[in-house]
C-alpha cells in the first residue's frame, strides 16, 4: 500500500519526539507499542534504542526478530500481557482512534512496571492530534490526499492538554510531561505511572 506524501513526514516528526526519552531511559528498555499498524514503523525505527519490543494492533505483520515481535489483537479488550511487564509503553497516534480511550489507558497502566525500591516506574509516551488539528488534517486528507483519508475518516476525537490529564488521572497515571508541537497541531506526552 503506498504511503499518501505527508505521512512519513508526520510520522519521523512523532519518533523525533519520543526518541530523547528512550535516550533517558537507557538501552534495556522493554518497549509495548500499541497501535503499531500494518507495518510495525514505529517499533522498527526505535529497535537500535531498545532491549525488546512487541507491537500490538488488529492490523500488525507477521514479524519476528531477535528483538521484536507483533500480537494481531483488537484494542478494545484486556492487553494480551502479564502486570508490570514493559517499561516503556508508546502510543503514537493511536488514542484518537479508540472507541473507548479509557478502558486501554487503564490497561496500559496495568502492564507497565510500577515503582519499586531504587527502580523508577514504567513511563507512557505517545502523540495524539490536538483539536486544532481536526479541520487541517480533514482538508489535507479530503481535499489534497496527501494524508491518508482512511486514517482520518476512523478518528473518534481529538484531545488537548487538559484533555489529556484528565483521562490519565482516571486512568491512574502520575505526573505529565506535555508539548504542543507542528504548529499546536499535535500533542506530545509522556507520563510515568
Amino acid at each position: 500500500m503506498k504511503e499518501p506524501f505527508l505521512e512519513p513526514i508526520l510520522r519521523k516528526r512523532r519518533i523525533a519526539k519520543v526518541l530523547p526519552i528512550l535516550n533517558r531511559i537507557g538501552s534495556s528498555v522493554r518497549l509495548l507499542d500499541v497501535g503499531c499498524g500494518w507495518e510495525a514503523r514505529f517499533l522498527k525505527a526505535v529497535e537500535p534504542y531498545i532491549a525488546s519490543g512487541v507491537g500490538i494492533d488488529f492490523k500488525a505483520p507477521d514479524l519476528e526478530t531477535a528483538k521484536l515481535k507483533t500480537i494481531s489483537a483488537t484494542l478494545n479488550d484486556k492487553l494480551p500481557f502479564e502486570d508490570n511487564s514493559f517499561d516503556v509503553v508508546s502510543l503514537m497516534a493511536v488514542l484518537e482512534h479508540l472507541e473507548k480511550p479509557l478502558d486501554i489507558l487503564k490497561e496500559i497502566h496495568r502492564v507497565l512496571k510500577k515503582k519499586a525500591a531504587n527502580e523508577p516506574g514504567g513511563i507512557l509516551i505517545g502523540t495524539v492530534p490536538s483539536k486544532a488539528a481536526k479541520p487541517v488534517l480533514e482538508f489535507l486528507s479530503y481535499k489534497l490526499g496527501i494524508v491518508n483519508e482512511t486514517e482520518i475518516r476512523h478518528h473518534k476525537q481529538y484531545f488537548n492538554k487538559k484533555d489529556l490529564a484528565e483521562i490519565f488521572a482516571e486512568a491512574g497515571f502520575g505526573k505529565m510531561e506535555h508539548r504542543y508541537f507542528q504548529f499546536g497541531m499535535n500533542n506530545f506526552f509522556a507520563v510515568d505511572v
